[in-house]
């Protein structure tokens, strides 16, 4: 412990290399420090504390670089987050997304229950298949046709619409 507060310094630097933000490599050696923290107190001679102290903040370091290199493959930097378009419905949107909501309620009010039924857990539940055939007391396949001709039934009735 004491050789990471005489060194902290040195270790913020070493860690800023490696991800490349002072504030985070802050943030490394907090975790170290935290780290260490939660630790029994080690008896090594000060040399072998240190390299351990060094070690753990390069690993920590590496670590937060591998984490923010995995978050940015998928989701973009913070720069490209500030200069995205906003994209909100309009009031016409809403009002048209509204309709066709209603639309399809309609649609599936027209449906037998069964139907309804075996189409919304597992459209909108997510319900697997064949636990639906398990609770209806039917075949995998007969809930299969019924979640089918659910569908082909909303879309028929949104294109008689739209014509």
């Amino acid at each position: 412990m004491q050789a990471l507060m005489d060194n902290r310094s040195t270790l913020v630097k070493t860690a800023a290399r490696i991800t490349g933000c002072h504030s985070r490599a802050e943030d490394v050696v907090q975790d170290a420090y935290l780290r260490l923290a939660g630790t029994s107190r080690i008896s090594l001679p000060l040399k072998a504390q240190m390299s351990y102290v060094f070690r753990i903040v390069r690993n920590l370091a590496i670590d937060h670089y591998r984490k923010q290199a995995m978050e940015q493959k998928y989701t973009g930097s913070e720069e490209e987050g500030l200069n995205a378009a906003v994209h909100s419905d309009t009031p016409e949107s809403t009002s048209l997304h509204r309709e066709t909501l209603g639309l399809i309620d309609a649609a599936l009010g027209e449906l037998p229950a069964r139907t309804r039924y075996a189409f919304e857990m597992y459209r909108l539940h997510g319900m697997q298949q064949k636990d639906i055939a398990e609770e209806l007391g039917v075949s995998p396949t007969l809930v299969n046709f019924m979640v089918r001709d659910a569908l082909a039934h909303c879309r028929k009735t949104l294109e008689r619409t739209a014509a």
